[in-house]
């Protein structure tokens, strides 16, 4: 199983969020390449970027230090956040990102098709929810559709990887919710990554546990900022094998 570094861009910095609220708001670090160097260094393969500038007002300010970030890093790189268009999630491709993580506009299936059909398996559905409805735009619109729902959904209409975040343990640091996880490990035949609320390495092995359920790998984010997970450690234990 992977472990995959989180690293939430805003105004050029690195920053988390508490459940999505723009208010609750602690700034880690001036460098987001810095970071993302951190994180490879201690074995990260891959990175996951919000861009939350994109997210909450669809201002892409932040694709040159996108750019910057993949002529510079040795992993791949995924990055979410306002992008809502074609024409966005070409110029985050063309840039050099691996895969574009789809939320708001993945409620609408014509769209979604669309680029299912031109970018294939380089999209990535995020599904963000809080008690069991899809939230979008930045966290701050229930769109009324459940989470489970809407990724039965996406298999029909060929989406192959799942972000599936539970926004109420995310940034919170109170584990995650592993409940949900099991009802969308569910659904076959679509990859799931899990995101929100791992704090401990105790909460790394609950979802370590999971891989025979079909979990590919978790997205940890404030809890290595936190230093209550240590990246390298957390890695040991998802290489190991049962």
């Amino acid at each position: 199983m992977k472990i995959i570094p989180a690293i939430d861009i805003r105004g050029g910095k690195v920053v988390r969020l508490e459940q999505g609220d723009a208010g609750r708001e602690t700034v880690y670090s001036d460098s987001p390449l810095e970071t993302a160097k951190r994180w490879v260094s201690a074995g990260a393969a891959f990175i996951h970027i919000v861009d939350l500038d994109g997210a909450m007002g669809g201002d892409f300010r932040n694709l040159p230090l996108i750019r910057d970030m993949v002529k510079k890093i040795d992993a791949g790189i995924e990055l979410g956040g306002g992008l809502r268009s074609e024409d966005a999630i070409k110029d985050v491709l063309d840039a050099g990102v691996e895969k574009a993580v789809i939320g708001t506009r993945a409620v609408d299936e014509k769209f979604l098709s669309g680029i299912i059909q031109k970018f294939g398996d380089r999209i990535v559905v995020g599904i963000d929810a809080r008690n069991g409805f899809v939230y979008t735009k930045g966290w701050l619109a229930n769109s009324g559709i459940k989470a489970v729902e809407l990724a039965k959904k996406m298999k029909k209409i060929g989406v192959r990887t799942i972000n599936y975040t539970d926004i109420s343990r995310d940034g919170m640091l109170e584990g995650p919710n592993v409940d949900s996880l099991k009802e969308m490990l569910k659904i076959e035949g679509i990859d799931i990554i899990a995101s929100g609320g791992v704090s401990t390495i105790e909460d790394v092995k609950r979802l370590k546990a999971l891989e025979d359920n079909g979990l590919k790998s978790m997205i940890i984010g404030k809890a290595l900022y936190e230093k209550t997970i240590d990246l390298e450690e957390a890695i040991r234990v998802c290489s190991q094998k049962e």
